[in-house]
């Protein structure tokens, strides 16, 4: 599975998934002509490198999260793939090829939507985030429609090489060559061409705009709490602020602070935050400037009734929830605060809290108990009658293109991602989630600012392109003027047919496979 690493970790190389299965396909042929036993150990091993090769920076975070993101990961992959081989043993002609590809983005689509541990980097349409000339339709099909088209070229170079080496291709007419050559041309290059189009199209100036400026502290989370106190960390994002403003005109800002950049906020109460009274305070000789900065906020509840599944219980009888919280804050004191839903597994997020609580709790709690909202709710940007609604990604979220639709149908105008992506160290991590902010302001048309604790903060615009952005790992503060828009893609209002439509299809043929098969 070289050939599908590679469009993962080396900039416009995406072209390469599109024929990246083809010998995993022909080795699985080869595999039942010559009565191969398990091989699932063979098409297992090659998921499980292809996982290895392009997320191995997840071990540099948690040794055992990145091992067993890779080995389950991939044998999720693998499953898919017997599926496939125990439906072809039922079926042949073009019908088991047909089923491999709805399964699989079936699957796909289930880890973006409903799966509680989600782990969906690897989604097949994420291969062109560093290829975006190829990635414009999106604005039409979202991710997944990406991954049809990886797979559409993959069974369809397959066919044709399958019956060059078995033989058949001498004994088939010319016209059903060229039917079969010319259907292989245009699956390659109809959305190619397609989405090249949109690239041209796409480019135009914004008629609306707004200045923005992303600060990136290089605050090493590591030493987050051990090396710098909050006010400290407060004093290095203030002077950056104060420094920034200083050579820009007084006209309406967006300051963008970093993921998780405080822990004094309790939701309930918080003006009596020490980090929000500071910034207000600031922003008070800055009122042509309103504040988006995370933090990971508190909210206490009243003794009673377990709130949640994963609510800790205080020595008082009170409730705690925790969350990891984007807020914007202006010189009036208003606060509007979003909760991050998409968390991530183990970290944030306990899956499954009915069966994982007991076991946490054995072992002291060890693993995340954050609270998300169930639904999308949008940052208000207010500077005299200038006024933006903006959605907020917090980190993982960025990875999830229906979340993010969902703030722009709910009406936002801009899009941020705040994160921290230290965490992975130099490694691959931190450039592939940049990449993938790229395709969501493709599928959503909307111009994007990002903060990014050591980088990489950028300013992407609605081609998904990044026109500016700073080093990795250098204290850095990143201005710029963003688009915005109203207009609504295909993609925010329809939502994901390509997985709805897969989903379909492989009920249907699933259902086909255990007919009794004709004689």
């Amino acid at each position: 599975m070289a050939l599908a690493s590679v469009p993962f970790l080396v900039k416009g190389c995406g072209w390469m998934m599109l024929f990246a299965f083809v010998p995993l396909l022909y080795m699985d042929k080869l595999a039942s002509k010559r009565g191969v036993r398990h091989f699932w150990l063979w098409h297992y091993g090659a998921f499980l490198l292809w996982n290895a090769v392009t997320t191995f920076w997840v071990c540099n975070a948690t040794v055992g999260g990145g091992i067993f993101a890779c080995v389950a990961n991939a044998l999720q992959m693998s499953l898919v793939f017997g599926l496939y081989r125990w439906v072809k043993k039922r079926h042949g002609g073009a019908l088991p090829h047909i089923f491999l590809a709805a399964a699989w983005i079936v699957w796909e689509k289930w880890y973006l939507v409903a799966a509680q541990i989600s782990w969906p980097w690897l989604v097949l349409g994420n291969a062109f985030a560093r290829t975006l000339p190829l990635a414009q339709f999106y604005e039409y099909t979202g991710t997944l429609g990406g991954s049809l088209w990886v797979w559409m070229v993959n069974l369809s170079v397959f066919g044709i090489l399958s019956s060059v080496f078995d033989g058949r291709w001498k004994g088939f007419t010319v016209k059903v060559r060229a039917a079969m050559i010319s259907s292989a041309a245009f699956t390659l290059f109809a959305p190619a061409i397609w989405s090249l189009c949109l690239w041209k199209a796409r480019a135009v100036e914004p008629e609306q705009t707004l200045s923005v400026i992303a600060f990136q502290p290089n605050i090493d989370p590591y030493n987050k709490f051990s090396a710098l106190t909050q006010k400290e960390q407060n004093a290095i994002l203030e002077d950056q602020m104060e420094r920034s403003l200083a050579v820009i005109p007084r006209e309406p800002v967006l300051l963008l602070a970093p993921e998780t950049f405080t822990y004094d906020i309790v939701t309930l109460g918080i003006p009596s935050s020490p980090t929000y009274q500071r910034f207000v305070g600031f922003l008070k000789k800055h009122p042509e400037a309103n504040l988006i900065f995370g933090a990971s906020s508190r909210t206490f509840l009243p003794p009673g009734d377990r709130p949640s599944q994963t609510a800790r219980q205080m020595y008082d009888g009170r409730w705690l929830e925790t969350h990891n919280s984007a807020i914007l804050i202006d010189s009036t004191g208003r606060a509007d605060i979003y909760h991050k839903s998409k968390l991530v597994v183990g970290v944030e997020m306990m899956p499954y809290p009915g069966f994982f609580r007991h076991i946490d709790e054995l072992l002291g709690g060890v693993i995340g108990r954050d609270i998300g909202q169930d639904t999308v709710s949008l940052l208000n940007f207010k500077v005299g009658d200038k006024e933006v609604p903006i959605g907020c990604a917090i980190c993982y979220e960025s990875v999830y293109g229906e979340h993010c639709a969902e703030y722009v149908k709910a009406g936002a105008q801009l899009l941020t991602v705040i994160t921290n992506d230290a965490w992975w160290g130099d490694t691959p991590g931190y450039r592939q989630h940049l990449s993938y902010s790229s395709l969501r302001a493709i599928e959503t048309r909307r111009w994007i600012a990002r903060s990014a604790n050591t980088g990489i903060s950028a300013i992407i615009d609605s081609r998904g392109r990044i026109v500016a952005s700073t080093p990795w790992w250098e204290k850095a503060a990143l201005p710029g003027t963003v688009g915005l828009s109203d207009d609504l893609t295909f993609f925010v209002r329809f939502g994901d047919i390509p997985g709805r439509v897969a989903f379909l299809v492989f009920l249907l043929l699933l259902v086909a496979s255990f007919l009794p098969r004709r004689r």
